[in-house]
């Protein structure tokens, strides 16, 4: 049966573990398909030359049945007309014949059960092969969801460990510094302007003179000095 053992050799292989190692998954799963059809093809004909043979030696065993049963009856006959030497060669002839059924029964036999044999083992590598034909595409659908997982894992992982976001943070403070001292600037700015603002309504209010000056016109009007 080693038309078989390639097959099995196939069959048996783990398929994952080819798919771990293959360049493109798809295209090796296809072409594994493709090499347990092909196989598969060959083994239905070695089977068939079995099967073949097996049939040929049954047909000659039953043909050597047959022609013993046809000696034994010319033996019978010769021994109803009196010839008991041509009973005894038709005798001898059926004993050599029958010898030949019996190795042809033998071999018949083997074959026979070498045929069995072989066409179990054909009808499981066969259901194996369509078996992995149906794994096929969920096979390399898991391998390319994986594929996926695993790339977007180590995108992640490079952003994680890049500097661009301690960069980005570093920004963001200085911004907001900046922000904040403009704002103080403005603030600063407004205040004292208001205040130079008030200083001079105040002066306005007073008159533009001082307590003194108020003070000295009041004592020159007392005197006669100045106007009244």
């Amino acid at each position: 049966m080693g038309f078989l053992d390639r097959i099995s050799t196939i069959v048996k292989a783990n398929l994952n573990d080819l798919i771990s190692r293959a360049e493109d998954p798809e295209k090796m799963l296809n072409q594994i398909i493709e090499d347990m059809r092909v196989q598969i093809a060959e083994a239905k004909k070695g089977v068939i030359e079995v099967m073949a043979t097996e049939k040929r030696l049954e047909a000659q065993y039953k043909q050597h049945v047959e022609e013993v049963t046809r000696w034994e009856d010319k033996a019978k006959l010769a021994l109803q007309k009196g010839d008991e030497n041509l009973a005894r060669e038709a005798l001898v002839r059926k004993g050599e014949v029958q010898k030949l059924a019996l190795d042809y029964k033998t071999q018949f036999e083997a074959q026979k059960s070498e045929s069995d044999q072989i066409q179990v083992a054909l009808r499981q590598l066969v259901n194996k092969y369509e078996e992995a034909n149906r794994k096929k595409g969920l096979l390399i659908a898991k391998q390319k969801r994986a594929e996926a997982q695993k790339k977007v894992a180590n995108t992640m992982s490079s952003i994680s460990d890049s500097d661009a976001f301690s960069y980005f943070n570093k920004m963001e403070e200085k911004v907001n510094q900046i922000s904040t001292e403009a704002d103080a600037a403005t603030a600063l700015n407004a205040s004292m302007s208001g205040n130079n603002l008030d200083e001079k309504f105040k002066a306005l209010e007073a008159g533009g003179g001082s307590s003194v000056d108020s003070e000295l016109a009041a004592l020159k009007a007392q005197l006669g000095q100045g106007k009244p």
